[in-house]
């Protein structure tokens, strides 16, 4: 049933892409930072203090018992833990959760699909990464929980398509020690159908993607130090990622003159089959380890990790601007990761590395911490996945290698760190209920908003206590890129990946900036989220 709702959101939204129906909600507006230059003032003077926000400062918040330091009314829960049974079901967390996305059920509740990010240099008896789903029925309680995708690995960010599939990112490509596949799955979230491997969008070391079915691109960012954000033509004949009709699967790589305009230039070999991509266009903007990508109405917004850059392209407009600029080590914003959008505009964006934080840009340009994971249960991790559920009123967010119970070695053999506390750094994901606030509307400048009530849903869950005494596991961080051969492939039943199609193988300070009207810019959630709640009362009849 799950999937013949899928196809019938598909059907519909290459209707309404026809008629040019499905852009959103903010598409009157552009953000006016766009318009002034490729910089045009964003990230120009820090200041000396950060700004609180619009939920208020985490200054003199005491963590909770799950090391996160939250805003006044918000609250967090357990909802996985690697090594440990997900609630109520028979599935084992696997290790170090990473992107994640949410979409609808039939029966009002939702599933949040999940990476685990165990490059393939860690397993040399085989790839231990993937993703897997949870359930969660329409008050808050888990469901259910199972794998969408085994026999992969490096699997760190990803996308849900509007046609609500999971796009899974490996960011490993051609490990001496593994099998380097540098592909993007498409996965059921619903665990339904076999994950796919998507050739048309290339072989390489995966940041992120995004799908605008309007303009007809995928989007996707490159997790290398030379990295270029590309774009690949959408099938207008079957699936879109098929790779079907005469403009599907070209490739282009983004470009950026001295006055920020943009042009794309061509990817002759999207597989890198001789030549990696990045070597292809030159002349393209170099965006050094790229990470997470989202769009809006026509703009595109993605982070780059080594200069601590989140950046806005109106492809519209057909102009690129920095929108935070962190260079030398200006806070609140450091080693940038991930983001994810609140239907209000609000961009949160999350730190691999830097202070543990969720950090928010809002419409107004205010950045500011939303969360911050304090303690010794978060040595040595990321803040990983940040995502919102269909209703905008849960942040799901994962400590990649945050403390459990389990050992590491008793999940992976291969990864033996030990019998001590830092044997335990499993990785941990987190449910966020609080005030979100919900439905921006800028007008002239001015950002009105109303509040969604905090959820009271869900059943707590409890964590390892803290050790103060730890050692550092010994881990090797370094993935050569030798192009090898062999593709995972496995059961239906069992979520294994196949792979459908012929292929060849290969990872400060700063409170206030210039107000630039983000939520007028990004993302397409509000939108979604009102195209998935239309749909679901036509399909109840309601």
């Amino acid at each position: 049933m799950e999937m013949e709702r899928r196809a019938f959101l598909w059907d519909g939204l290459r209707a309404g892409a026809a008629l040019g129906v499905t852009s959103g909600v903010w598409g009157a507006a552009l953000p006016s930072a766009l318009a002034g230059g490729p910089s045009a003032g964003l990230g120009s003077t820090p200041s000396s203090a950060f700004s609180p926000g619009p939920y208020g400062s985490l200054d003199g918040r005491t963590p909770d018992g799950h090391g996160l330091v939250l805003p006044e009314g918000f609250t967090a829960r357990i909802v996985a833990e690697g090594g440990a049974p997900v609630a109520g079901t028979d599935l084992v967390w696997p290790l170090f959760p990473d992107g994640k996305g949410t979409v609808s059920a039939d029966d009002g509740g939702w599933l949040l699909v999940c990476n685990h990010e165990v490059f393939d240099f860690q397993t040399p008896n085989g790839p231990r990464g993937g993703a897997s789903t949870i359930g969660f029925a329409p008050d808050g309680s888990i469901s259910g929980a199972w794998p969408v995708l085994v026999g992969s690995h490096s699997n760190s960010r990803g996308a849900v398509t509007p046609w609500e599939t999971w796009l899974s990112c490996q960011e490993a490509f051609g490990s001496a020690a593994g099998d380097g596949n540098g592909l993007v799955w498409e996965c059921d979230p619903t665990g339904g159908r076999p994950a796919v491997a998507r050739l048309v969008l290339g072989r390489r070391t995966h940041g992120s993607v995004v799908v605008d079915l309007d303009g007809g691109h995928a989007y996707l960012t490159e997790a290398h130090r030379d990295g270029r954000l590309y774009r690949v033509a959408l099938s207008d004949v079957g699936d879109p990622l098929s790779g079907a009709g005469d403009e599907s699967g070209r490739m282009e790589a983004l470009a950026v003159d001295h006055d920020g305009g943009v042009s794309w230039l061509s990817v002759p070999d999207p597989a890198g089959s001789f030549l990696p991509t990045r070597l292809q266009a030159l002349d393209g903007l170099v965006t050094p380890m790229g990470g997470g990508i989202q769009i809006h109405d026509g703009v595109l917004v993605f982070t780059t990790g080594l200069d601590n850059q989140v950046h806005a392209v109106d492809l519209v407009a057909g102009h690129h601007s920095v929108v935070w600029d962190g260079s030398g080590g200006r806070r609140p914003l450091q080693g940038i990761g991930d983001l994810a959008v609140a239907s209000s505009g609000d961009l949160f964006v999350s730190e691999d590395r830097g202070d543990m934080e969720v950090v928010m840009i809002t419409p107004t340009g205010e950045v500011a911490p939303f969360c911050r994971m304090v303690g010794n249960a978060h040595r040595f991790s990321a803040v990983t996945g940040p995502c919102f559920d269909p209703s905008g009123t849960r942040l799901y967010v994962s400590s990649l290698r945050g403390r459990g119970e389990a050992l590491v070695r008793d999940v992976v053999p291969d990864l033996d760190w030990g019998t001590g506390a830092e044997g335990r750094h499993v990785g941990v994901t987190y449910e966020i209920s609080g005030p979100f606030r919900s439905e921006a509307v800028i007008l002239g400048g001015q950002s009105t908003t109303t509040v969604v009530p905090a959820s009271t849903t869900g059943a707590p869950s409890t964590t390892a206590a803290n050790e103060d005494t730890a050692t550092s596991p010994t881990v090797t961080a370094t993935v050569t890129a030798s192009p090898t051969t062999g593709e995972p492939s496995g059961k239906v039943a069992d979520g294994n990946p196949v792979e459908s199609e012929t292929t060849r193988s290969p990872r400060g300070d700063g409170g206030l900036v210039t107000p630039i009207g983000l939520g007028a810019a990004l993302l397409a959630l509000g939108g979604a989220l009102a195209l998935r709640r239309r749909r679901d009362r036509d399909i109840d009849g309601s």
